[in-house]
């Protein structure tokens, strides 16, 4: 999957801030964690064996706008009968934007907010 493995070559590993957006213990969770030296933020969320639709709010973003690199399950993603199954898109978002996620079964979400 050379198009999901770019995801792990831009994450860093040196964090300025990690914020909890949302979740419960066992079932699902959100994190979004800044860059230390840079201005972008990365977005992790993952589920249980539950599929799941989350809205998440940006207002962690700064100001201006972020090119959104999105990794998500793609249609028909399912842990037991298409483990493999991704969406990669582009989109151009601010803080005052909502991201809807609907992660699959035992699947999740990684996104990049490079600022512009």
């Amino acid at each position: 999957r050379p198009g999901a493995f770019q995801f792990i070559k831009d994450v860093p590993t040196d964090w300025e801030q990690s914020i909890a957006l949302a979740g419960e213990v066992g079932d699902f969770a959100v994190i979004a964690r800044k860059d230390r030296n840079s201005e972008d933020w990365y977005l992790g969320a993952v589920t249980d064996a539950d599929a799941r639709d989350l809205d998440v709010s940006l207002s962690f973003l700064g100001d201006g706008s972020y090119e959104a690199q999105i990794y998500r399950d793609g249609a028909g993603a399912d842990y037991d009968t298409n483990p493999y199954g991704i969406e990669i898109e582009s989109r151009i978002l601010t803080k005052s934007d909502t991201l809807s996620l609907a992660l699959a079964r035992s699947g999740g979400a990684a996104i990049r907010f490079k600022k512009r």
